[in-house]
């Protein structure tokens, strides 16, 4: 029997609206120059991707909880669901997010879905609504977690409660907080610099409840300057569905243009920047062979 957990998505939602206007209130009212502030038509596009995530998850929802169901059936472990295993769980559940996060930063093909929540150069709480529309690549992450007998309705319950915790950081109205508790949780300073596009703070600060794994994996860096919201190369939409696909589309443009299916390999399963070293000319080519007279002398 499944485990009778709520849905804190959807519990928090008049908590995400609330906050959201709290926030717009406060920018009108106290605007800071130097923040990304407010913009209403990439507010409304965070919004429409945010609302189109929720009905494509229920579409994903439906081949990967069969695959998830089918290994928790499979595995002979099962955690209960108590009041102390849920804190574990949680933490589980964090420690393999971040792993999931930073795969998406380093693999392209994964990159294309996890691109969309980065493509805005605001950041506020619309911002955390900005969500994809192909989470499918997500799953395969947390099958350990399954394999050792989390049930599947359990890793729902600390997946959404991740992702929930995550909406407040999405925020320029907070500087930093205490230092102990920036030394453990993720926060909005931590976060700024995830969403950075600088190349000091480009694919840093994984973590999604603690950022404990960045400090543990090198993957941390502080807010030192003031970040720079957005892409290396942004996009110049706000249509839903071009914010969806762009990087798909991007990705089947270089295949096409590929010259080997080495490159075409390196474009989908390389980091999102990468390209292939040019060729040498023949001529630069045999000059870089050619043996140079004083080692050959020497040896």
């Amino acid at each position: 029997m499944p485990p009778n957990l709520p849905d804190v998505v959807l519990w928090s939602i008049p908590a995400f609206v609330l906050l959201t206007v709290i926030e717009i209130v406060s920018v009108r009212l106290h605007p800071d120059e130097d923040a990304a502030g407010y913009e209403t038509k990439d507010a409304a596009t965070s919004i429409g991707m945010g609302l189109g995530s929720l009905a494509f998850d229920l579409l994903w929802k439906i081949p990967i909880v069969a695959i998830y169901t089918a290994i928790y059936e499979l595995t002979p472990l099962s955690v209960p669901v108590l009041w102390w295993t849920i804190p574990l769980m949680l933490l589980a559940q964090d420690f393999f997010y971040y792993w999931s996060h930073r795969g998406h930063h380093v693999i392209r093909i994964l990159w294309a879905c996890h691109v969309v929540h980065h493509s805005s150069r605001k950041f506020n709480l619309s911002t955390a609504l900005r969500q994809p529309w192909t989470s499918l690549t997500v799953w395969p992450f947390y099958v350990p977690l399954i394999a050792l007998g989390v049930h599947p309705a359990a890793l729902a319950f600390c997946s959404s409660a991740n992702l929930v915790y995550q909406f407040w950081i999405h925020t320029e109205r907070i500087d930093k907080l205490p230092r102990a508790f920036e030394f453990v949780f993720n926060t909005p300073s931590h976060h700024r610099v995830h969403h950075a596009s600088q190349g000091g703070y480009l694919d840093r600060n994984f973590g999604g409840i603690l950022i404990v794994w960045d400090r543990l994996f090198r993957s941390f860096v502080p807010e030192v300057e003031r970040p720079v919201f957005g892409l290396t190369k942004n996009i110049e939409t706000y249509n839903p569905i071009k914010v969806a696909t762009h990087e798909y589309v991007a990705i089947a443009k270089d295949l096409k243009a590929a010259e080997s299916w080495r490159e075409r390999a390196g474009r989908v399963f390389r980091g999102p920047g990468w390209s292939p070293k040019p060729a040498l000319p023949v001529q630069a080519e045999a000059q870089d062979r050619a043996p140079d007279p004083v080692t050959e002398g020497a040896a």
